[in-house]
C-alpha cells in the first residue's frame, strides 16, 4: 500500500481570520509595548490561601488593605479579604480538602494597568482515602492603585473540571470528551462547513432543532 502523506505545519502565520478592525491595538502594538511588560521568575510555596497572598504581594511591594473586590470566577464577588479567607477555609472542607497547598512559578506585570497576573498551581490532598488527591491550575489577575494598594482580584479557572477532580471523575470524562464527543463534533464540523452556510444564525438554528427533533424522533419510538 502507498503510505499515508503527513501534513507539515508551515514556518509562518497564515493571514488572520476575518478582518482585524479594532482601533486600540493590535498585534503590531502589542509588540512594541512588550518591553514595557515585566516577566519575572519569582518562586512560591505556601500552604493556605493568606499565606500564598501575603507572600506573592512581597514581590511588587504591595500592600493588602482589608477592602479588596475579590471576584472568584465570576460566581462570587466579596468586598474584604476576611471573607475571603474564611469562604476558602469553608468550601475546602465541604469539598473534602484537608490540605491546599498554592504555588507560582512566575509573574507578568504590566506597570500601566496597575495589574499583575499569573498561574497559580494548586496541590489539593483530601480528607478521605476515598477522595483522590488532585493538582489544578488557576489564572489570577491582581490591580492596585496609586499608593500600591491591592483593590481587586480576577480569579478564574474551569470550574466543571475543578468539580469533576474533586469527585474523582475527571479522568472518566477525559476519555469520554476524547472518544466520543470529539469525534462527533469533528464529522459534524466537517459536514456543516461543506454546506458553504457556516455563520451564527444557522449555527443558533441548530441549536434550536436538534432537541426538537430529538424528542420527535423519541415520541416516534415510543
Amino acid at each position: 500500500g502507498f503510505a499515508k502523506e503527513g501534513k507539515q505545519l508551515q514556518p509562518y502565520a497564515k493571514s488572520p481570520v476575518g478582518d482585524f478592525s479594532a482601533k486600540t491595538t493590535s498585534p503590531k502594538i502589542i509588540i512594541q509595548n512588550h518591553d514595557k511588560i515585566d516577566a519575572c521568575k519569582y518562586l512560591v510555596a505556601q500552604v493556605g490561601l493568606e499565606n500564598f497572598i501575603r507572600s506573592i504581594v512581597a514581590a511588587l511591594d504591595l500592600k493588602l488593605p482589608n477592602a479588596v473586590r475579590f471576584n472568584m470566577n465570576g460566581q462570587g464577588v466579596m468586598q474584604a479579604w476576611e471573607d475571603v479567607y474564611m469562604a476558602e477555609k469553608v468550601y475546602t472542607q465541604c469539598l473534602g480538602i484537608s490540605k491546599r497547598i498554592y504555588q507560582t512559578h512566575a509573574y507578568t506585570h504590566e506597570p500601566e494597568k496597575k495589574m499583575a497576573y499569573f498561574v497559580l498551581e494548586e496541590h489539593n490532598e483530601r480528607s478521605s482515602w476515598i477522595l483522590p488527591g488532585f493538582d489544578f491550575y488557576v489564572l489570577v489577575f491582581c490591580y492596585y492603585n496609586e499608593k500600591k494598594e491591592v483593590t481587586a482580584v480576577d480569579v478564574q479557572y474551569d470550574q466543571m473540571s475543578f468539580f469533576l477532580h474533586c469527585i474523582g471523575v475527571s479522568q472518566a470524562h477525559a476519555w469520554f470528551v476524547e472518544h466520543v464527543i470529539t469525534p462527533v463534533a469533528i464529522t459534524w464540523a466537517k459536514a456543516f462547513r461543506l454546506t458553504g452556510l457556516v455563520n451564527p444564525f444557522t449555527f443558533m438554528l441548530q441549536l434550536v432543532l436538534f432537541p426538537v427533533l430529538v424528542m420527535y424522533c423519541w415520541r416516534a419510538m415510543l
